[in-house]
């Protein structure tokens, strides 16, 4: 199975206080990246991720960090206690990019950080500066969920976001144009329009401020070569040269996200499984509604290692 293996990393809004702490608490290898965290940080951030407070862990200067850090401490265990399990391809969503360029080895563990912790702060200042939000849109294809946003962009700031599986396509914009969407959306024959709890319209034309901000330090951090591919956000496919890399996380701020296609990019490839690491089972379920017949294991939790044991 290794040797069509891909890895999988979370993004934004899987945050919960405690995440992770089990790993700290079990494993030395774990325990030591929380505790570089910390050092890089020059704060006790660990603290806030195992304790909360929620409001505080949710705010987008702090979730992004967080995640970032779980996420590279379960790889490190996984990578620790089973040596044999090297992925093909990573990916991640929004936010798990960074970690997938960490894991591809693309990237060292604090200049990872370092770019989350500058990316986390812009989106949080691009959030207080103009009020948006999400909304996740059911039952509709990417197609007619585009002609309503096209129809009121402009006036109206709204774009395409997310397209996550079929069925499930995030909408961002300001908090007037997400109302006035909602009657159209629903004369295309959407099921159901619910309310993403995120403080901000992520990857769409309010996160510019953001974009700007990260271009710089992006363009200046050296990225390794590798021989682990991988899948990035904006174009839905594989992406080779260091110069590309960094072009797409440029763009991936105020660009939709095609998870649904990255993922079939990877199918055709040939990968045979998935390996999901960091809080939640977001991207276990999107595989599930994708339809892939090749399995995905998340590990969120110490027990859900013994998963990996047959592999």
């Amino acid at each position: 199975m290794g040797k069509n293996l891909a890895f999988l990393f979370p993004g934004q809004g899987a945050q919960i206080p405690g995440m992770g702490k089990d790993f700290y608490e079990q494993f030395t290898v774990a325990r030591r990246v929380f505790e570089e965290a910390d050092a890089f940080l020059q704060c006790p951030f660990s603290k806030l991720i195992f304790e909360g407070p929620s409001e505080e862990l949710t705010l987008t200067k702090n979730s992004q960090i967080a995640i970032y850090i779980t996420s590279i401490a379960i790889l490190r265990t996984i990578q620790e206690r089973f040596p044999h399990l090297v992925p093909v391809v990573c990916a991640g969503l929004s936010l798990g990019e960074y970690t997938a360029l960490t894991a591809a080895r693309r990237l060292p563990f604090t200049a990872g950080l370092d770019l989350v912790r500058i990316r986390a702060e812009a989106m949080h200042k691009a959030c207080e500066e103009v009020r948006g939000s999400m909304q996740v849109v059911l039952g509709l294809t990417e197609e007619k969920v585009l002609s309503v946003v096209n129809t009121l962009n402009p006036p109206h700031p709204l774009w395409l976001a997310n397209i996550n599986c079929p069925g499930q396509i995030v909408i961002a914009g300001s908090l007037e144009a997400l109302a006035i969407a909602q009657e159209p959306l629903k004369q295309q024959g959407a099921k159901r329009i619910l309310p993403l709890d995120v403080s901000g319209a992520f990857h769409s034309g309010l996160m510019r401020s953001a974009q700007e901000a990260l271009r710089l330090k992006i363009e200046l951090t050296p990225f390794q070569e590798s021989s682990i591919q991988v899948v990035m956000n904006v174009p839905g496919d594989f992406v080779h040269s260091s110069a590309a890399l960094k072009q797409n996380l440029i763009d991936q701020v105020v660009s939709p996200v095609r998870w649904e296609k990255g993922i079939l990019a990877m199918e055709k490839e040939g990968i045979t499984a998935y390996i999901e690491m960091g809080p939640g089972k977001t991207l276990s379920g999107m595989n599930k509604r994708i339809g892939l017949t090749h399995p995905t294991y998340s590990i969120e939790k110490i027990t859900d290692i013994e998963a990996l044991c047959n592999c």
